[in-house]
């Protein structure tokens, strides 16, 4: 880390909570006039520690409500073949999240799609044609109780 103090800490959870404050808010949320807030906010996003900024989209409405985690096992861990299956991977739209995993699997992924039937189609097609998977385990997702990326924090 680079440093950063109680008043840094305090800015990045105001504007993971809503990127859109205006920085007169969000100095007056975290204690500083606006011109200090402006100088944290600009440092934090030169040291990366904001890397953009982005709209929350509500699947839901989008008909994208059903979400499915999956264990994937590869035949092949070599550092050419994780390498291809992560090429890969970026390329399938219905894969929110990817995570190399530390255990029993290689990798969880996220996927949403529009059904059961859809999802089944993606992951026939293409979750398992991706370069070296073995095996997949699919966890289907009953209920959306927390999720960073919604309103309700």
């Amino acid at each position: 880390m680079d440093n950063l103090d109680k008043l840094d800490m305090s800015i990045l959870r105001e504007m993971q909570k809503n990127g859109r404050i205006t920085i007169t808010e969000l100095a007056s949320r975290v204690g500083l006039s606006k011109t200090p807030c402006q100088v944290r906010v600009k440092r934090l996003e030169e040291l990366d520690y904001i890397q953009g900024y982005t709209a929350i989209i509500n699947q839901k409405k989008l008909g994208a409500s059903h979400i499915a985690f999956v264990q994937l096992t590869m035949n092949d861990t070599k550092t050419k073949a994780l390498r291809a299956f992560n090429d890969a991977v970026r390329e399938i739209p219905e894969v929110e999240q990817c995570h190399m995993m530390a255990g029993n699997f290689d990798y969880l992924l996220k996927v949403r799609t529009t059904s059961i039937e859809s999802y089944r189609e993606v992951l026939g097609e293409k979750i398992s044609n991706l370069p070296h998977v073995k095996q997949t385990s699919t966890f289907a997702v009953m209920e959306d109780i927390k999720d960073i990326a919604s309103k309700e924090l």
